[in-house]
């Protein structure tokens, strides 16, 4: 299993620690990658020079989950794609792409992530599983982003009504709902 922070966070945040826990109380193997954030510091080429060398080192494969929030999908994405590596499942939290608008910080450290629209739907050559959380009012990322986003690459969508961009500041210190979809 691989957590996957969204901008300007870490493995320490939201509902990351507690998923941790959950999965590795069940006998698993779990990585949580430190990805370098913040402006300057977060960009693709930066996460996927990380990426890669856990995939050199043989953990990211064919019976491997992936769980990513908020711009972490988009970049899963984009790194699967281009480097045609199929993964069992991916579980996208709030997962979007393309969008501009939340804040010129967020705008300057996600705009590398994103991927040509085109091309988003090969997601399903890396992964047949993919399942997408998101909420109907996400503060940062509009439900239609988040929703078209899903359209495009999920196998399952979720909706979980007013639950904000299911964050700790949402009140997603733990994410429960996710737990039956893991396994």
């Amino acid at each position: 299993y691989f957590l996957i922070h969204g901008s300007f966070g870490s493995p320490f945040s939201n509902w990351i620690p507690w998923l941790e826990d959950f999965i590795k109380t069940d006998g698993y193997d779990v990585y949580v990658p430190h990805f370098p954030a913040g402006v300057g510091f977060q960009n693709y080429d930066n996460w996927s020079k990380l990426l890669k060398y856990y995939y050199d080192l043989g953990l990211i494969r064919e019976n491997t989950t992936i769980i990513a929030h908020s711009i972490a999908p988009v970049f899963i994405s984009k790194f699967l794609i281009e480097n045609n590596i199929k993964v069992k499942k991916i579980i996208s939290v709030c997962g979007f792409n393309n969008y501009f608008g939340i804040n010129e910080e967020y705008d300057s450290v996600n705009k590398t992530m994103y991927i040509d629209e085109s091309k988003l739907s090969n997601l399903k050559k890396c992964c047949d599983n993919i399942i997408c959380f998101y909420s109907d009012n996400d503060p940062y990322v509009k439900y239609e982003v988040e929703q078209k986003f899903a359209d495009i690459v999920a196998t399952k969508q979720i909706l979980i009504p007013n639950s904000g961009h299911i964050n700790s500041e949402s009140g997603y210190d733990t994410f429960e709902d996710i737990a039956t979809y893991l396994y």
